[in-house]
């Protein structure tokens, strides 16, 4: 754990640079899939613009933005943060950790992947699982290609944060490599695993999932409560030496086990660069967004049993555990991309 007190020393050195205004936007990348790829960008903003709030609904508590804003230009450049959502949901749920990263001197990118749609035709282009690690990749290319943002982004420090199947996606993204057959044998044996439920819904017998999904541009990666994991090969995973913060919620929801899921494939990871944590008060869903009063209610009436979207697993409310865990992502950031001048 020395390494990580250090990277909190970092990230305490740090606060004073604290960027408190926040800038947006968003881009509907053309893809050769049936929808264009949304991303929502969060950016250190220059001007003091009225704000506007963000991925706010009924259920969710949103964020304050400055819709887009002329970006804040300094003597050094950001570091970009990719992020990837769970299962079916969006570029909305890990809002107010972009938000908090983005204050704090990084440019945040975020997709919504294509998990879910109504129609069959787009039902069967989400089923393959791989275009999620390309969503990333896209999502970096466009980025750093932006005209507004292109020349404040430092293109060698670029890192990946993923919760759920977005935390399997920055593991292969890193360099990963899954292997079909020795999932469909684990799943034999932990049949009550989320991720064995999916096998159907997300072709997790495809042979194009072997195949390698690496991007060498990210040179750090993050996971919340990662499903999914058991599939990767453990010689991949011992060869994975860039630096990592593998976060895992202590209470089970039922198909989630932390030792299953981030305990398992963590511990393969090199330990001079890999950090492990678990959170002994988070359930799954405590990584997404906050939860308004009423929500779950008015969720479990639109569909039955997602009221556990809003279930955690103490007495600490969900506002304290995400300070904990931008708490550990910023120091655990701040000694990976450490600059004397920052």
């Amino acid at each position: 754990m020395v390494k990580l007190f250090k990277g909190v020393i970092l990230f305490f050195s740090c606060l004073s640079m604290a960027y408190a205004k926040v800038g947006f936007k968003e881009i509907n990348l053309p893809t050769d899939t049936l929808h264009p790829l949304k991303i929502a960008i969060w950016y250190p903003a220059r001007n003091d613009s009225a704000t506007i709030i963000i991925a706010d609904n009924q259920a969710f508590v949103g964020s304050n933005v400055i819709k887009d804003a002329e970006p804040k230009v300094t003597a050094n450049k950001y570091p970009l943060i990719v992020l990837s959502h769970g299962y079916g949901g969006s570029w909305r749920n890990l809002s107010w950790l972009a938000a908090e990263l983005s204050r704090q001197g990084y440019i945040v990118a975020a997709p919504t992947h294509h998990d879910i749609d109504v129609t069959t035709a787009a039902r069967q282009q989400s089923t393959k699982l791989w275009l999620r690690a390309q969503d990333l990749s896209k999502t970096i290319d466009a980025v750093i290609n932006d005209e507004a943002l292109s020349n404040i982004i430092d293109v060698n420090n670029i890192a990946a944060i993923g919760h759920s199947l977005g935390g399997w996606t920055v593991i292969a993204l890193a360099g990963g490599r899954f292997d079909t057959k020795q999932f469909q044998q684990d799943c034999q044996t932990h049949t009550h695993l989320k991720a064995c439920q999916l096998n159907t819904a997300l072709s997790l017998n495809s042979s194009a999932l072997n195949k390698s999904m690496l991007d060498p541009r990210i040179k750090a990666f993050v996971t919340l409560d990662a499903g999914l994991t058991r599939g990767f090969t453990i010689n991949s995973l011992q060869k994975l030496n860039k630096p990592s913060l593998i976060i895992g919620a202590g209470v089970d929801i039922g198909d989630t086990d932390v030792k299953l899921e981030s305990g398992y494939f963590q511990q393969f990871l090199a330990k001079p660069t890999s950090t492990y944590v678990e959170i002994a008060d988070a359930m799954h869903f405590s990584f997404i967004q906050i939860c308004k009063s009423g929500a779950k209610a008015l969720l479990e009436q639109e569909n039955k049993g997602d009221a556990i979207l809003c279930e955690d697993g103490g007495r600490r409310e969900r506002a304290e555990i995400h300070r904990e865990v931008s708490f550990l992502i910023l120091g655990f950031l701040s000694k990976v991309f450490a600059n004397p001048d920052r």
